[in-house]
């Protein structure tokens, strides 16, 4: 079974929910007579071929809800939409539904480059002209770190600063998940918002690439170039698709010339730099190095708890402060990770009905990511002691023989002993400049009490499980 088998199996599960979740006539009538073209796992596009046009916007204006959480089971929450139109002589991709849920009730614009030809030919501006970005993508939940200072100063002073041509293109560069299409969507609101006369499109390499060969089997190259002519800020995601496309690379290369040329902008993400392209015509490449290389990074640590804590907030959640903590030490590979944790979390605690604990973080983030057991070290265990037994390290490396320093003094050389591989000597030694007699007597003092000493025992426990997170 081919990898598009496995898809189109995904297709008929989706099928099986939507037919348990509707009535028979509405079902036989609009989503029986779809079927399964292809679907891009790298872009989370699926392409459906149906009948017309005029099923797919019945569709969209009466069963997206219901579709894509049907799509989402099975394809993730990313997945877009796409429609395709079969005709006696063409396949033709028509029309889109948009890629975040929305009422039933409600018709979802059109994607400007999937339109009818006709539409492509317009040379004046339409004001009901779709930018196809993503709604929740803007700079207000875009929060910045050492990781993204540079792709974010530069996108803001491209919406702030239309005739500043010094950075372009922009063309920013980074692993998968670590926020570039959120960035890009961001540039592209904030230039809307200051300038709502310009044309700004943003979409996929891989659509640009469908609607290119979609264009070359009705012949309408032409009207396909002429379109994108038209454009005032021009958002391409991922272009690492046009690798090894030959036409694709020239026709763009003819756009990026026009649009350049004419003082439009030109935004352009990648999963790495342009000297690592292959596949790319070198004319292409040197164009994608004309104005700025911008290196989105994996988030830091910093980030990344802000990252979390500005999404709890903004969707009104309550997790705890172990929790978040635990969540940014462990998942460090992207931003997309991140989110998909918290999110994994508030589906566990609804469907549980339970809150959001350390023991469910710690669940959740082991299936997501894999979590290395990280060697803990005299100096968080000298930490942690201090902190829940209210001393101070100094006060442990003193001699004074206060009870409360003592009895941290000695819980620290136990769980050193107990969690890691130091010799009783090099233990005393980091510890006060004690010997190893008194670090095997502390040892045994604590094994003793924690059996008979409830309240030791606990504080205890607590310094651990605070090691362990």
């Amino acid at each position: 079974m081919t990898q598009q088998d496995e898809y189109k199996l995904k297709w008929q599960c989706c099928l099986k929910f939507i037919k348990n979740n509707l009535k028979d006539d509405h079902y036989k009538t609009w989503f029986e007579p779809l079927s399964f073209y292809t679907y891009n796992s790298q872009t989370c596009e699926l392409v459906i071929n149906a009948p017309s046009s005029y099923f797919s916007e019945h569709i969209r204006a009466h069963f997206s809800a219901l579709t894509y959480v049907a799509l989402r089971k099975e394809y993730g929450n990313t997945v877009k939409l796409y429609f395709r139109q079969l005709t006696d002589s063409e396949n033709n991709l028509t029309s889109e539904v948009e890629s975040a849920p929305v009422s039933p009730a409600k018709n979802v614009p059109q994607h400007p480059a999937n339109q009818a030809p006709t539409t492509l030919q317009s040379h004046a501006p339409s004001p009901e002209f779709d930018s196809h970005l993503i709604d929740e993508y803007s700079f207000e939940n875009f929060i910045e770190g050492t990781s993204n200072v540079l792709p974010r100063s530069v996108g803001m002073s491209i919406a702030t600063n239309p005739k500043q041509m010094t950075f372009n293109p922009l063309f920013i560069f980074g692993h998968s998940g670590v926020g570039k299409t959120h960035l890009v969507n961001a540039i592209g609101h904030a230039i809307k918002e200051l300038q709502p006369e310009k044309r700004v499109l943003y979409l996929s390499a891989h659509l640009f690439q469908v609607q290119y060969i979609d264009s070359c089997i009705k012949k309408t190259v032409n009207d396909f170039i002429r379109f994108y002519q038209q454009i005032d800020v021009l958002i391409i995601d991922d272009v690492q698709e046009f690798a090894s496309h030959t036409s694709t690379q020239d026709t763009f290369f003819h756009i990026f010339n026009h649009l350049k040329a004419n003082g439009k902008h030109i935004i352009l993400t990648c999963d790495r730099p342009p000297t690592e392209l292959q596949g790319m015509h070198d004319r292409l490449i040197t164009r994608f190095k004309w104005g700025l290389l911008a290196e989105l990074q994996q988030p830091d640590e910093t980030l990344r708890r802000g990252i979390l804590v500005n999404k709890v907030h903004r969707n009104g959640l309550h997790i705890p402060n172990d929790v978040i903590e635990y969540i940014t030490q462990n998942v460090t590979e992207s931003v997309r990770e991140l989110e998909g944790v918290l999110n994994s979390l508030m589906a566990h605690s609804i469907v549980y009905n339970c809150d959001v604990d350390i023991n469910m973080a710690r669940r959740v983030v082991g299936h997501a990511v894999n979590v290395e057991n990280k060697p803990i070290t005299i100096d968080q265990i000298l930490e942690h002691a201090c902190e829940k037994s209210n001393v101070s390290k100094e006060d442990i490396f003193s001699s004074t023989r206060k009870a409360s320093v003592v009895q941290a003094r000695q819980i620290a050389m136990y769980l050193a002993q107990k969690h890691t591989n130091l010799s009783t000597s090099k233990i005393g030694a980091l510890i006060g400049q004690r010997n190893h007699t008194t670090v095997i007597h502390s040892v045994r003092s604590i094994t003793d009490r924690i059996t008979t000493d409830k309240k030791l025992n606990d504080l205890v426990s607590e310094i651990e499980a605070s090691l362990k997170r």
